[in-house]
Order: C-alpha cells, then structure tokens, then sequence
C-alpha cells in the first residue's frame, strides 16, 4: 500500500512538473523573447521590412528579390536564387550542387553567357556572385564588381548618365562589418529604391 502511494505521489510530481515547465518553457519564454524583440528591435522583429516613398511595403532588407519581366533592364539585379521561385523565403535553400557537379557548372556557364550579352561585358569579366546563388538562396546582397557590371545597362534603360547610376553604387556599397569581417556589399533592394527616387 505504501509503495502505490509513494507511486501516485512520485506522479502527480512529475505531472505538475510537466505542467509547469510546459506552461513556463512553452508559454511564458515565447511570449518575453516576443515582447523584448518587440519593445528593444521592433523593425528587425517584424521582419526587417523596407518601405517605398509612399509607404508601401516593398520587401525587406535581409531577403534578395526577382526583378523580372519587360522592364528587367531598368533594374539593378540579385544573385540567382535556388529558393525556389522568384526568392520564396519558405523554400530557402543552396542548389546544394557540389563546385564539380555537371549540372552546376552547366547552369553557371549559360548564367555567365547571359550576363555578360545583357551587361555588355566579356564573359571573364562576371563576377562569381553573379553566377552562383547565395548558401540560403535569399541573399539581398550583391558585391560592388557585380553592381558596377550592370551600371551602363541601367543607365541606358533609364535614360540616366552612367555617372549619377555609379554614385548610387558608391552611396550604398555598405564596407566590411567591424571594418575586417566579410565583404563590401550593396543591398539590391536599396539601390532600387534610390534608383527609383532617382528616375
């Protein structure tokens, strides 16, 4: 009789335990990360979004975007992306091809030839990044080489002097992180909104 009682003791123990971490671990820590990301970084909470003059969402800082269709020109572009389609953030992924993988190198040599026609430069001249889509595929970032290829095409899509495409470039290539991690970089969409304010 008394090891059944020591039993049920020793389980209501455990369920009360199991009731209060699910309520503490499941509930309570959720909802304090959501409010201090929601007091102390709200923008970076919410998702990093990027707004147009008007207000309109456009899309957010941290995600790379398509720009596509007839006026594809007018636009600075991203890396290619293996997110599915047009950079779904819910298919993030890489190619996850090897560097030696034919089907990679095929697809990398057909994206250099096309780059190169569209910008106007030899096939030599295409920077890797963009050719090779990013670990995550949602990179929004490309390297000053591969915005500085696209400038004359923008330029004379828009009807701009390479000279004022170029000092958007410069204005938003972002330097190294601490001055020593990584690469400079320019954030597409940024650049596209300026672009746009520019035209």
């Amino acid at each position: 009789m008394a090891s059944a009682r020591s039993t049920f003791r020793s389980a209501g123990v455990a369920i009360r335990l199991t009731l209060v971490a699910t309520v503490v671990l499941g509930v309570g820590y959720p909802l304090a990360v959501w409010g201090v990301g929601q007091a102390a970084f709200h923008d970076q909470a919410n998702g990093s979004m990027v707004t147009d003059s008007s207000g309109k969402v456009v899309g957010s800082s941290l995600i790379g975007q398509s720009f596509t269709g007839k006026q594809a020109d007018r636009w600075f572009q991203s890396r290619p992306s293996a997110a599915g389609d047009g950079y779904d953030a819910g298919a993030s992924s890489g190619s996850n091809l090897g560097p030696n993988n034919a089907d990679l190198l095929k697809a990398v040599e057909e994206r250099r030839a096309a780059l190169a026609k569209a910008d106007g430069v030899s096939a030599a001249q295409v920077p890797a990044d963009a050719v090779t889509a990013s670990g995550s595929g949602l990179d929004p970032d490309i390297s000053p080489a591969y915005a500085s290829q696209q400038v004359a095409r923008v330029a004379s899509a828009r009807g701009l002097s390479a000279d004022t495409v170029r000092q958007l470039v410069a204005s938003h290539t972002e330097s190294r992180q601490l001055g020593f991690l990584g690469e400079p970089v320019v954030n597409v969409l940024a650049l596209n909104l300026a672009l746009a304010k520019a035209s």
